[in-house]
């Protein structure tokens, strides 16, 4: 009916920043308990390859020299990369299915290839500080008498790997969130669509 005084019009803004606020939260959480699940996988790692090599007394031992310098290669270096490789498979599979499974997804490599480059980046730096944490000559050098190698629970070489793992996460979080599950998301729909 025309000049029907109920007819009433409605006003569409864009969302704003800040209504996107909760999503975000809740991908972090999510993000963290993946990260979570992911950081026992990881210790599982340490635990398997620290035990089958002798127990965490030896995990200073050398495994070969650093051509071109006087460093050396340790096993402490070889349990770390080893155990974020597994946890890096397992956290891409878990992130992929469950914390951004609402956007359109890119094939499975095309994802996992830049989740394992900023996965790597921040492994590489977490390895220095894993290598500070458990160096006596560091300034964050795990102190004695509360980290040791004579009991599991006081391993400074299990709490160096945790504590490098918290440290890197944030980073991990964030540069995944804008450029794994989004940028290359976005590409890959942009591509599929055109």
């Amino acid at each position: 009916m025309a000049g029907d005084p109920r007819i009433v019009f409605t006003v569409v803004t864009a969302p704003s920043r800040f209504d996107r606020v909760p999503q975000v939260l809740r991908q972090f959480v999510k993000f963290g308990l993946v990260g979570g699940a992911g950081v026992v996988v990881n210790m599982l790692v340490a635990v398997v390859m620290n035990k089958a090599h002798g127990g965490t007394v030896n995990a200073q031992d050398i495994l070969f020299p650093i051509p071109g310098t006087h460093y050396n290669f340790r096993f402490t270096s070889l349990v770390w990369i080893v155990g974020f490789l597994v946890a890096n498979v397992f956290n891409f599979q878990l992130n992929r299915s469950w914390t951004f499974r609402h956007s359109a997804k890119a094939p499975w490599f095309r994802e996992f290839w830049p989740f394992l480059a900023v996965g790597s980046a921040a492994a590489f730096l977490g390895l220095f500080i894993k290598i500070a944490f458990t160096n006596p000559k560091s300034p964050v050098y795990l102190p004695e008498p509360w980290f040791h190698e004579n009991a599991g629970l006081q391993s400074r070489e299990y709490w160096a790997q945790l504590f490098t793992i918290l440290i890197t996460m944030p980073v991990n979080f964030v540069v995944n969130k804008l450029w794994t599950f989004s940028h290359v998301r976005s590409k890959h729909s942009a591509t599929v669509d055109a």
